[in-house]
């Protein structure tokens, strides 16, 4: 024990100081306070119906008619109890305070990684600060990207499973690589597993490559094949998830257009112009050096600012200037808006430099091939070229939008990189003379352009958006058409960037004086090593710091009860919850109703936000309720109430919808159309209780000679409710057509007449419907998706070989190192 103690000491003691430094970054969870995030608050009005039936019955559902209309659960929340990985991810978010868990994941992944590369464990410390401390990953905290955080932060750790299966270390290697893939799948953020994959093929590609010139096959064909099983082990472990995922996915508005007369409407994947919104600007990347160079998300002008100044003159008061200028946007790229840049760390760039001048390992030719075209790709829009070709023709990238987001990856390369420059300083390889030219230049690259930019920030940028003229012109309009006041101000805005800019470049300047001389010690053997990796470490955290506090911060954190308490009923929505029928819809009109989810923790409602939701109810909502809202489509789904609000005074207003057509009915005739084009225009106007729209692909699945009009005497109504299993019971004297308001995805739902299964089809572009045998019967609806049941049979026999696996490569691993 003794011996371990020994040996492990140093990483103990790295990983507690990891601990402790998350601890202190996050001080407010010691008060019981945890971060108040946008879309975290979304998610939880997203979940409110599942974890109400999880509270009530032990298990959530795997469907939720909380959100439009009705949508599997798979992308909401969803229990996956026979998933090993489940409660590593649960160890990481409920465990450990929000958000210390996943920020020790950036830490020690990242720090598991530089260890297995043979990196001084001190400099492993640093490498793993200067990533976890990337911009990005905390701005993503910040935002509430949760899961993505967590798929970004298992980057490192699948990578060192790698790495040790091509180093000869099959068995350890592979189950490594299993288990962090697996975790990784499990975070369920499918785009950055995607970009991380497409990093990892060119790193296996360029192995390939030098083990064929080696003449290795042999020992190639051993790696593939345990990495080939590792990752077919991880998709098992994740096989109840990956499978609904995946079936899901080509009903949503990710998958295939149902339309074909909408221009709009990609034949496949997302349309261009919506995956292209968030694009990296070409010019934008340089805040990897230099946070501030293109405005964060965070600064904001205040009273001292050149524009509020330029308001006193004309008259404005001061704190009528001040109110004004922070009004004003300091972020000038063409991205929407951001949060924040990415932000890498200026040593790091630095030392990234430094890395592609000095090292010769292949491992360079992969981090720089990939940055490249990373980057390349994160341009979107703004340099279409490439991305195109991707969107068009690789597999599966056109699902996937804010394409920026692959930076992500960049942020793991660059810290890689420049430790390996370090370390091959620091081993001696080179002669001292070539090593002190090569740092002169990385220095002379970064802080030459950092200077430039400190003291003539506008000889490369112009710190204008492309909209400027449009901003003062209405600038012009607010101030009576006075186009001189508007220009000022615009000058004024334009130097307060400027400003912004160049206070980031003085301080990039100073900690790229500190990094030189570092490694300068270290190559002039002025410091000890282990000096030099301490400090480099202490003053990386500094700077990384420093910059995500503007992000981050402890104002970020509110007290938990503040969290619970956050959704609060309007009258409105005490009104309308008196209602005791359990599944009726609401349409909120008085917030954004398809991007905002905050009447979905209240109601049942015809909108929400999702970024997964069904392709035909996006298409409904583009067809039916952009121009104008269409009562007909509202009555179909049972929509009972109406929310408004009063432009003027503010004020809520509620509208009862007499003309809802409630739970089912039954209907007196059947237009067949030819395609979604004929039902989506007959749908515009028709009388949903009367007539139903069926393509004719379902027609088998009537008999209009047998199913006549219903009469007066015939009646359908719900008798009970739950979000996987409806009941309902009927009279009638012949054979009907019944419509039922609920949306149709025949992807696990069942239809059972008497227990007994039948068949059911699509109606009115979205909803159920079946042809019924006269008489008094019960009907119900169960929603049991094989995707789902057998997946976890599938992720429990995964789950058993995986744990299987790790523990005969641990045994194995203390045998060889005993003998």
């Amino acid at each position: 024990m003794n011996n371990w103690l020994k040996r492990n000491g140093i990483h103990l003691a790295i990983c507690a100081f990891f601990v402790i430094l998350c601890f202190v970054y996050f001080s407010p969870v010691l008060q019981g306070k945890a971060p108040a995030q946008g879309d975290v608050l979304q998610a939880k009005a997203m979940q409110k119906e599942i974890m109400d039936y999880k509270a009530k019955d032990g298990k959530g559902p795997l469907w939720t008619n909380q959100m439009f209309g009705g949508m599997p659960a798979y992308q909401i929340w969803v229990q996956y109890p026979l998933n090993l990985t489940t409660y590593g991810i649960s160890i990481i978010k409920d465990i450990l305070p929000d958000p210390v868990g996943t920020v020790l994941v950036y830490l020690l992944g990242a720090y598991l990684l530089f260890c297995v590369m043979k990196i001084n464990p001190w400099l492993a410390a640093a490498g793993a600060i200067a990533f976890a401390f990337t911009s990005y990953n905390f701005i993503i905290i910040a935002a509430g990207h949760s899961n993505k955080a967590l798929a970004i932060g298992l980057f490192a750790p699948i990578l060192a499973g790698i790495i040790l299966t091509f180093r000869g270390k099959y068995l350890m290697g592979a189950s490594l690589t299993a288990l962090f893939l697996a975790l990784n799948l499990r975070a369920n953020h499918v785009q950055m597993t995607y970009y991380f994959l497409l990093a990892l093929l060119i790193y296996v590609g360029i192995e390939i490559y030098h083990a064929v010139k080696a003449n290795k096959t042999k020992e190639l064909t051993k790696v593939l094949s345990y990495l080939g099983l590792a990752i077919v082990l991880s998709v098992m472990v994740n096989a109840s998830n990956l499978w609904t995922t995946y079936e899901y996915g080509k009903e949503t508005i990710r998958g295939k257009s149902n339309l074909t007369a909408d221009s709009y409407e990609p034949d496949n994947g997302l349309p261009k112009d919506y995956a292209y919104q968030w694009s990296q600007g070409v010019g934008e990347s340089l805040t990897f050096l230099i946070p501030d160079l293109y405005g964060g998300g965070n600064e904001r002008l205040d009273a001292n600012s050149n524009v509020a100044k330029e308001l006193v003159k004309v008259g404005a008061t001061p704190e009528q200037a001040a109110g004004f200028a922070q009004q004003l946007p300091v972020y000038w790229g063409e991205k929407p808006f951001t949060a924040g840049p990415y932000y890498f760390g200026a040593i790091i760039c630095m030392l990234f430099i430094f890395g592609l001048f000095i090292v010769k390992s292949r491992m360079k030719w992969w981090i720089l091939s990939t940055t490249i075209l990373f980057l390349l790709l994160s341009f979107g829009k703004n340099f279409p070229f490439i991305s195109d070709l991707f969107f068009d023709y690789v597999p599966l990238y056109n699902k996937f939008r804010a394409v920026e987001s692959i930076l992500a990856v960049i942020g793991l390369l660059f810290p890689i990189l420049a430790l390996l420059a370090v370390k091959e300083a620091q081993e001696g390889q080179y002669d001292k003379a070539y090593l002190l030219k090569k740092l002169y230049w990385s220095a002379g690259i970064t802080g030459g352009f950092a200077l430039i930019v400190a003291v003539i920030p506008t000889l490369f940028f112009s710190f204008k958006t492309s909209s400027h003229q449009q901003f003062l012109d209405a600038l012009a309009q607010n101030f009576g058409n006075d186009r001189n006041i508007a220009l000022a101000i615009g000058n004024a805005l334009v130097e307060d960037r400027a400003g912004f800019a160049r206070a980031d470049a003085m301080r990039t300047l100073l900690f790229l004086v500190i990094g030189f001389g570092l490694i300068w010690a270290l190559i002039t053997d002025k410091m000890k090593k282990e000096a030099v990796f301490g400090i480099l470490a202490f003053v990386t955290l500094i700077d990384m710091w420093q910059v995500d506090k503007r992000y981050l911060n402890n104002t970020n954190f509110v007290s938990k009860a503040s969290l619970n308490n956050h959704y609060q009923p309007r009258d409105v929505d005490t009104f309308i919850m008196a209602d005791k029928d359990p599944d009726y819809r609401v349409y909120d009109a008085s917030i954004p109703t398809f991007t905002n989810a905050d009447a979905s923790y209240f109601h049942k409602t015809v909108g929400g936000a999702h970024s997964a939701r069904l392709k035909r109810i996006q298409e409904l909502i583009d067809h039916q309720f952009t121009k104008s809202v269409n009562q007909d489509v509202l009555d179909m789904l049972n929509t009972k109430y109406i929310i408004t609000q009063d432009r003027q005074t503010g004020a809520y207003k509620m509208q009862r919808n007499a003309t809802a057509a409630g739970n089912a009915w039954f209907v007196d005739r059947v237009q067949f159309v030819k395609n979604a084009d004929e039902e989506m225009k007959a749908v515009s106007s028709f009388d949903p209780k009367k007539e139903a729209i069926v393509d004719v692909a379902f027609k088998d699945k009537l008999d209009t000679a047998r199913a006549g009009v219903p009469g007066n005497s015939a009646m359908i109504k719900l008798d009970s409710y739950h979000p996987d299993h409806m009941v309902y019971s009927y009279s009638a004297p012949r054979d009907v057509v019944a419509v039922f308001s609920e949306v149709y995805y025949d992807k696990g739902w069942k239809m059972l007449v008497d227990g007994i299964e039948k068949p059911y089809f699509r109606a009115d572009y979205i909803l159920r419907a079946a042809q019924l045998p006269a008489g008094n019967h019960k009907v119900e609806f169960i929603f049991h998706p094989t995707s789902y049941y057998l997946g976890e049979k599938i992720s429990l026999a995964g789950s058993l070989i995986l744990l299987a696996g790790l523990g005969f490569a641990f045994y194995t691993d203390q045998k060889k190192k005993k003998a």
